[in-house]
């Protein structure tokens, strides 16, 4: 582990990822393959702004970049976590607690009263089912 957040954040920067799903540390004249367990960054706080769409809801990681989750930065769920685009197919785990957080802020599909999730940028971005999300906080 890299201690120096200076040089955390540094890194990732020079951070990219091939088609093949690999991450390298590429800078002009080096380009150095690396291992990365789930995600490169993580999501470390969430921040509501009000904007002409309605709300946007901003994440910051944990190298201080901001994205505004909307349709540049996509909201996924993958085995029952949530994920955050921000850039180049790099993506954010979302923390717990910004997890939780967000999941306050839930609201049932307009089409689906199942289904939950949370609006930004004008999009609707599913977090899940009632049944699986009450199912995913039991076993935090």
């Amino acid at each position: 582990p890299i201690k120096r957040h200076n040089l955390v954040k540094l890194f990732a920067t020079v951070l990219r990822r091939d088609e093949n799903g690999d991450f390298w540390l590429q800078t002009p004249v080096e380009r150095g393959r690396i291992e990365v367990e789930d995600a490169p960054f993580i999501a470390v706080e969430l921040r509501r702004e009000a904007s002409e769409s309605g709300e946007n809801l901003l994440f910051r990681t944990n190298v201080d970049d901001w994205v505004v989750l909307g349709a540049r930065h996509l909201l996924r769920m993958r085995k029952g976590a949530p994920y955050i685009h921000i850039r180049d197919g790099l993506e954010a785990r979302l923390s717990r607690p910004v997890y939780y957080e967000l999941a306050a802020l839930a609201v049932p599909a307009p089409q689906d009263a199942d289904l939950y999730g949370v609006y930004s940028a004008g999009e609707f971005f599913p977090l899940g089912r009632i049944d699986n999300m009450a199912a995913d906080t039991e076993k935090a």
